[in-house]
């Protein structure tokens, strides 16, 4: 990386290390003489535990302990949290979900985790398992969402009446809603479903935890989005030994996309279990075990209605919505629902919204956030019912979309769903993306293909989301005087290029070459409190290594200009070193350094604003009548992200995401058979992630519009590709299939076979 690389288009720094084998993922980390642990996982969905003999399983060779939920409880073992409060339209609070790390009494989902095994092996662990005798009482099992809240159906908690565990209202006044819906020259109704899928990571979720007999300290070796969000819960919601007596470390983190922010059971699990044992113990999912354990995404049923007047300007907005969250409450299960709401606005003015969220518990794995965690749900219901709705009024889609933008003379632009959008430029951004995608010359290509025996659909689908929020992350920024810069970060990379971006900062800031930076991630012990997720990372974390840079410079002004014999007030900094203003006299940061044993500043940014990353995608689509095989012909992007510090990254950003949001839009689905709740896609010959040839060339371009908000004007850019897509696939898919079939709509996944059968209707 050269000198002053902000804004240039840098490959990642930290990939050489990666690409030779060199990284220190969970499984990297060697402890002499550590035992292996093995998770035995429930086979029903839902059954009474009433006996467990682990006789013959103790005495199993290389057994070293066998530990269940009795063993759990005698040790005073606390439940994961829910760590989101909720109170309902009445008044009341959400209902809890205890859920213990090994289950007592009854188990409530396929996967739910009931004995711990540690052996000398691996092998011996899982023979041990099999030894384990468990008489289960089988019940009736829930796993759909809107049946869960069905009358008669079984309950998943004995004191969750009808599976619902909340129920909240958010928006405008709901009397005000309904009566402009009931006023309304038109009305656009639409059911639709959000499907559950599975975050599947490159890196499986993984445990390794020591312990040293003489401070009675456990370290615990964990991927994940920030070790301190693990940290706490660990240490004091479950085994209860305080902070001081566990480290928590993260190393190379293969992808996460929300699921490792979140305590699962098996991390507390093997800390316990080393604790007890005195030993090291590892533990490191199989795929098969990700798909029945790891939290899972989206689930969401929604009846939407969209009220327009005579001139096709959008009046109201009412949404109910059933959220699921599985059989437990996860760490932020509850918030993920509520979060949509913030975006159901879209970049519209809509006068009136109200939604009505219900949370759901049935007999599947947790839900909590994935990719975009709650706005890619919103976005996809409000642009699905604005196209119905401008297919339904005989008006082409960006026209009804143009009708309703919020316009930049607006902004700021408050919002009836709590939203306060600061900038954005809508229009231009879709005018942008139509031209890449050669919008007027569609229906040629739409003769051509039909000429050819295919289908050819175009869709669109503009996106906000709502980015940069939650607690402040704290840097810590040192600079040592033997000629380098050390930058401490709570935040935890796992893919999107931190540590590129944290050096262009700083060697911007600084005027160093990047060989002078290093930053250092992953360690309790060693770095601040922090997480990643959200879109947060530049808008928190870069802002705040930029100000503990500025903090360094000030502090070590007064040094250089003793040791340059000048007054303070005619020392300025620039280029690694401050000089004398209009002189060739100067000193380097270093030598500065020297004589203050370091320069150090420790800064803490606390979002004083939400940012909204917006934009517009373009799916051009080709569907096979005889196959139902969906092809993407063409996709365009343009984003805005207020301000690019690296467009090479930004774009790979773009790419995952949308990646994302094309496979679950035609390919991925968590499905569960809605008789056993036995998961039905719980592998990869089942659950059809997007290959190569699933996804195309992305032609994208950028129209930033710096965000208000904070000093960097960036936006964040981690989930748009999830919440763009989706949508704009869905559009192009049903475009496709309109002119034959007469449908409005299809739900995702759009796969071969639903594709085939719509095409021929019974």
């Amino acid at each position: 990386m050269s000198k002053f690389a902000l804004g240039q288009s840098l490959t990642r720094i930290e990939d050489a290390v990666l690409v030779q084998g060199a990284g220190r993922y969970a499984d990297d980390f060697e402890l002499p003489g550590a035992a292996h642990a093995y998770v035995l996982r429930s086979p029903h969905a839902h059954a009474e535990i009433l006996s467990i003999d682990t006789a013959a399983a103790r005495k199993a060779p290389g057994v070293l302990a066998v530990l269940t939920g009795a063993d759990a409880a005698a040790d005073g073992l606390g439940d994961i949290p829910c760590l989101v409060p909720v109170t309902n339209i009445d008044g009341t609070p959400r209902a809890e979900t205890p859920r213990p790390v090994l289950a007592r009494e009854r188990v409530r989902h396929v996967g739910d985790p009931v004995a711990l095994v540690v052996a000398e092996t691996l092998a011996q662990a899982k023979d041990a398992a099999e030894l384990i005798t468990i008489e289960y009482e089988p019940l009736p099992a829930v796993v759909d969402t809107r049946g869960a809240t069905q009358a008669g159906v079984p309950r998943v908690w004995d004191h969750i009446a009808g599976n619902q565990c909340f129920d909240i209202g958010a928006g405008s006044d709901k009397a005000v809603v309904d009566a402009a819906i009931a006023r309304a020259a038109h009305v656009t109704r639409l059911e639709l479903i959000n499907n559950r899928v599975i975050a599947n990571p490159i890196e499986p979720r993984a445990a390794l935890a020591d312990f040293d007999s003489v401070s009675g300290r456990s370290t615990l070796y964990t991927p994940s989005q920030g070790p301190h969000f693990i940290h706490g819960q660990v240490a004091e919601a479950v085994l209860k030994i305080g902070k001081d007596q566990l480290r928590v470390i993260s190393g190379n983190v293969g992808g996460a996309f929300g699921m490792k922010i979140f305590l699962h059971p098996e991390q507390p699990l093997v800390v316990w279990a080393s604790r007890r044992l005195k030993r090291a113990v590892r533990w490191t999912a199989d795929r098969s075990e990700s798909f029945v354990s790891d939290v899972q995404g989206r689930d969401n049923y929604s009846i939407a209605e969209l009220a327009l007047d005579e001139g096709g300007h959008f009046l109201a907005l009412r949404v109910t919505t059933y959220a699921n969250m599985g059989a437990y409450l996860s760490n932020f299960g509850p918030y993920i629902p509520q979060g949509a709401v913030s975006v159901l606005s879209g970049v519209y003015r809509i006068p009136a919204i109200y939604a009505n969220i219900r949370g759901v518990v049935s007999n599947t794995v947790p839900v909590d956030a994935y990719r975009g965690a709650g706005r890619p749900e919103a976005i996809y219901l409000v642009e699905r019912i604005v196209d119905i709705a401008a297919r339904e009024l005989g008006l082409a889609p960006d026209e009804l979309r143009r009708r309703n933008f919020i316009k930049p003379a607006d902004m700021p632009y408050q919002t009836p769903v709590q939203s306060r959008y600061d900038s954005g430029d809508f229009a231009t951004a879709m005018f942008r993306a139509m031209e890449k995608a050669d919008w007027a010359g569609f229906p040629a290509r739409r003769d051509e293909a039909r000429r050819r025996g295919k289908l050819r659909g175009i869709g669109m689908a503009m996106y906000i989301e709502r980015c940069g929020g939650g607690n402040g992350d704290t840097v810590i920024l040192k600079v040592d005087p033997a000629g380098s810069v050390t930058l401490i970060s709570g935040m935890q990379d796992n893919g999107q290029g931190h540590i590129t971006t944290f050096v262009q900062l700083l060697s911007d800031k600084l005027g160093l070459d990047a060989s002078h930076i290093r930053v250092v991630q992953g360690d309790t012990d060693v770095v601040p409190s922090g997480f990643t997720g959200g879109s947060r990372f530049l808008a928190i974390g870069g802002v705040a290594a930029v100000r503990a840079a500025d903090e360094v410079i000030a502090l070590g002004k007064n040094a250089a200009a003793g040791l340059l014999e000048a007054a303070a007030a005619d020392i300025e900094y620039g280029d690694g070193e401050y000089r004398i203003a209009g002189t060739d006299r100067a000193v380097s940061l270093f030598e500065v350094a020297k004589t203050t044993q370091g320069l150090q500043a420790t800064h803490t940014r606390t979002p004083e604003a939400f940012t909204y990353p917006n934009g517009c995608h373009i799916c051009e689509i080709e569907v096979d009548a005889d196959t139902g095989e969906a092809r993407i012909a063409h996709y365009s992007i343009v984003d805005d992200f207020g301000r690019a510090m690296n467009p090479l990254l930004l774009e790979g950003q773009v790419h995952g995401g949308t990646a994302q949001g094309i496979g679950q839009a035609l390919l991925e689905l968590g499905l569960y058979d809605v008789e056993s709740g036995q998961l039905l896609t719980g592998s990869f010959m089942d659950y059809a992630m997007p290959r190569a040839d699933d996804v195309p060339a992305f032609d994208c371009g950028f129209h930033h519009v710096p965000c208000a908000g904070n000093p960097l004007g960036v936006k964040g850019a981690g989930e748009a590709g999830a919440v763009g897509a989706p949508p704009a696939v869905i559009n192009a898919v049903v475009d496709a299939l309109y002119a034959l079939t007469g449908m409005k709509h299809i739900d995702m996944p759009a796969t071969r076979e639903k594709l085939w059968r719509a095409l021929r209707p019974s």
